[in-house]
């Protein structure tokens, strides 16, 4: 731990100089936002409302009641948008009862821009790619449903037109490379039991998508383009009947970083059926959009692949993808966005696996189930999957009788979801959420009939016209069915922000 901090601060201390080289000290302490919340749930049944818990960045909670407070502040780069060189930073504490952790550094980053090119670094929200954050299921791969990861990320945040192209071709990517913080949480959920888990995990991810289309000359654009995450590194924990197991790791050329970057070497040692460092998954995304006069329609796919089976079309034509339509009217007040998504994860390329051995050299790449590892339990943090919620978090495992667990075993889903936003007044906004799901467990572990899942979630947010910064969010949220149980909550939260100074 110590060693990832070091790296972190002398990246800091690189970064810090380049920036305070292009702008004056005195402007980091200028366009500096605060906020500070409370928040309280209550309700009855077995767990909490599924979307009070979920898509809230690992700040949710399975319990009926809570109270949660929060304060940050931040300079987000954009307040130099002027600017060649731009610097934003910020700083996020959450405290609270009933809570998966009583305090927490949700976020702290600090950001270097220069141009196009951002240097990134530390811990921070970060939203799915191509899909609406507020009406979304989640990412596949990375979505908006686990605590944030402290990372160091060299990226281009925005479509950047390549020149010459006129518009018409443009692209953005990141690399980044990180590690988890929920070393503590794991051996508190562990406690006791001879459960696997891992403890000083590292993280890496890498993007690039593409644009085709210039929707200032005509309204038809393409987005397109590969997502890939990694947990690697760390020591695992009653792995393969052993205490402790040194994972794959390393800073060489050709140790485990690169190995991540270029997904190959082993992940376990003297593991035979080992073919790639840590646990990796990743996206295909594609989405087209219509953009015409006071309203747009966009479609999208977002397709999860674990292994070279869902990666290409080895195993015919993919049948496993998040398909989402959103449209945006926001020219009508009542209702501006509307957001359709079917996920479905039932096939994973079928129900076998089988490493080819001297003995049966037949390689049969199926069975991918989705968010689970060997070595790593699950693409996890904090109990919370990384992805998409609608694939079982670990934190439910004790409602199944799996307690204590850090395994994904509900990961055949079928489900359907509807999102609704609406801005009727400047004072007042409103969202809903209603998602139907059919879940058939996992093929080692599957139910005998398909469990059925009801979540929905009702919301409020009262913005009074004479107290600028003030809102108060109202939300009701329901569960009904099988799979996660009955329930009813009620959610209230009152929040104020700010600038603590403004340029004019």
């Amino acid at each position: 731990m110590r060693a990832k901090c070091a790296i972190v601060a002398v990246l800091c201390l690189i970064a810090v100089p380049l920036g305070l080289e292009a702008q004056k000290i005195s402007r980091l302490w200028k366009d500096v936002q605060y906020g500070a919340s409370l928040r309280g749930t209550a309700g009855g049944g077995d767990n909490a409302p599924f979307w009070f818990t979920n898509n809230r960045y690992g700040l949710g909670a399975i319990g009926n009641n809570t109270f949660q407070a929060r304060a940050y502040i931040k300079r987000d780069v954009d307040a130099d948008s002027l600017r060649n060189w731009r610097i934003g930073y910020g700083a996020d504490l959450v405290a609270g009862y009933g809570n998966q952790s009583e305090f927490c550094i949700q976020q702290a980053f600090f950001d270097v821009q220069w141009k196009m090119l951002r240097l990134s670094i530390g811990q921070k929200e970060r939203a799915s790619e191509l899909k609406n954050p507020e009406l979304t299921t989640g990412g596949m791969t990375l979505g908006i449903n686990a605590r944030p990861i402290p990372q160091v990320s060299l990226e281009m945040p925005d479509f950047w037109n390549v020149p010459g192209t006129k518009g018409w071709l443009a692209f953005k990517a990141h690399i980044a490379y990180g590690f988890y913080t929920d070393n503590r949480w794991q051996r508190k959920w562990n406690a006791g039991t001879d459960y696997q888990y891992t403890q000083n995990s590292l993280f890496h991810s890498k993007a690039l998508l593409i644009k085709i289309g210039n929707e200032k000359k005509f309204p038809l654009t393409l987005k397109w383009g590969l997502e890939m995450a990694c947990q690697f590194g760390g020591k695992g924990y009653n792995v393969s009947g052993y205490r402790r197991e040194k994972l794959a790791q390393g800073v060489k050329l050709g140790g485990s970083f690169l190995k991540a970057l270029v997904p190959s070497g082993g992940d376990v040692n003297d593991d035979a059926f080992s073919n790639a460092v840590g646990n990796h998954v990743g996206s295909w995304h594609v989405r087209l959009d219509w953009t015409g006069k006071g309203w747009s329609v966009g479609g999208y796919m977002d397709h999860l692949f674990e292994d070279h089976s869902q990666l290409g079309m080895q195993y015919g034509f993919w049948k496993d993808m998040l398909l989402g339509v959103e449209i945006n009217l926001p020219e009508n007040p009542y209702v501006s966005n509307v957001v359709y998504e079917h996920i479905g994860t039932k096939n994973q390329s079928g129900p076998i696996f089988h490493d080819a051995t001297p003995e049966n050299p037949q390689q049969i790449s199926a069975n991918d189930s989705y968010y689970k590892s060997h070595t790593y339990c699950s693409w996890q943090h904090g109990g919370f999957v990384m992805g998409n919620p609608l694939i079982i978090s670990p934190m439910y495992n004790g409602y199944f009788g799996l307690d204590h667990m850090l395994g994904v075993y509900y990961t055949r889903v079928n489900a359907h979801h509807v999102g609704l936003k609406g801005n009727p007044t400047s004072w007042l906004s409103w969202r809903a959420l209603y998602t139907y799901e059919r879940n058939w467990g996992c093929y080692d572990k599957p139910v005998m009939d398909p469990l059925e899942g009801h979540f929905l979630l009702l919301e409020a947010v009262f913005k009074p016209k004479k107290t600028k910064g003030l809102s108060i969010t109202a939300a009701y949220g329901l569960n009904h069915g099988t799979l996660l149980g009955k329930a009813n909550g009620a959610m209230l939260a009152v929040a104020w922000d700010g600038w603590i100074s403004k340029s004019k």
